[in-house]
């Protein structure tokens, strides 16, 4: 089979961010509002995701979508998605926006040196330059965070750079990621069956979990896992830079949060500087 064009892998890593983005915002919706408690939203976002992809996988292949079990994948997208929802529970979006992402491209850089591969200067100045305007964005809106709520959301950082490179050796996409939310329900449920004490939910913070496990999460997850596999671990991790700055539009538009020209500014910086690290080449891989 012929591989996908650099067009085509960069619409899906495009689809993909704007899926986050909106989980995020999803998340931030629900949880910021206390409609709902942090272990119960994770619990119904893995569990109607994993729904659908089971339907999906059942439809389309006609196969069982339980198959193919990889524990590493289906734990880290676990620890990812609990970890996520309590860190946001206490910090505000800027600092769990750096956090989160931070970790994530320390997870994929590392692993991807680790593995042999390299950047020319063009694309470590894009990696630079995209990092800075992260920290641009977010940095005037930085306090002091709980330290607890930032150790989760490094740890659901980890998780998730982990997740994604388990994601780039998988043959079937859809299959996969059914898979992991299928193996990460018993896991949510347990937690959810330890934690019954926080038990509160209203009608619009469940619509808003299955909202972002369904279609922001499990749709845009498989999205990945079809994008991962084409791009080096280097450039996987600069493209999930722009998550926050999509976010944020998404805010101007949805809570109707302030347009500023340090927005504008940021978000020329995170793409400009995604677009270098894209197309600069890394010696023994060709380009996505």
């Amino acid at each position: 089979m012929q591989s996908a064009s650099p067009l085509w892998t960069a619409t899906l890593a495009a689809a993909a961010m704007c899926a986050f983005a909106a989980n995020s915002l999803l998340c931030r919706l629900a949880l910021g509002a206390r409609l709902i408690d942090a272990a119960t939203f994770t619990s119904v976002r893995l569990v109607s995701g994993a729904v659908l992809l089971a339907a999906l996988v059942a439809w389309r292949q006609r196969t069982r979508p339980w198959s193919g079990f990889d524990p590493r994948a289906a734990l880290a997208l676990f620890v990812y998605a609990i970890a996520f929802s309590y860190a946001y529970l206490s910090l505000t979006a800027g600092t769990g926006a750096l956090i989160l992402f931070g970790a994530v491209q320390i997870t994929m850089i590392v692993a991807g040196l680790a593995s042999g591969e390299r950047l020319a200067v063009a694309g470590w100045t894009g990696l630079a330059l995209a990092f800075a305007g992260l920290v641009y964005l977010v940095a005037p809106g930085l306090g002091a965070p709980p330290l607890l709520a930032a150790l989760l959301m490094a740890l659901a950082g980890l998780a998730w750079g982990v997740y994604s490179l388990r994601g780039r050796g998988v043959a079937d996409p859809l299959r996969a990621t059914a898979s992991n939310f299928i193996w990460s329900v018993p896991l949510t449920l347990l937690s959810s069956a330890l934690l019954a004490s926080e038990y509160h939910a209203t009608t619009p913070g469940v619509a808003l979990a299955v909202a972002s496990g369904a279609i922001a999460s499990g749709l845009g997850y498989v999205i990945w896992y079809a994008a991962v596999r084409r791009l080096a671990a280097l450039r996987a991790a600069a493209v999930q830079l722009s998550v926050p700055v999509i976010a944020a539009f998404g805010g101007i538009l949805l809570l109707d949060e302030r347009f500023t020209g340090r927005l504008v500014l940021a978000s020329i910086a995170v793409l400009g500087g995604i677009a270098l690290v894209l197309y600069s080449r890394v010696p023994g891989h060709g380009r996505p």
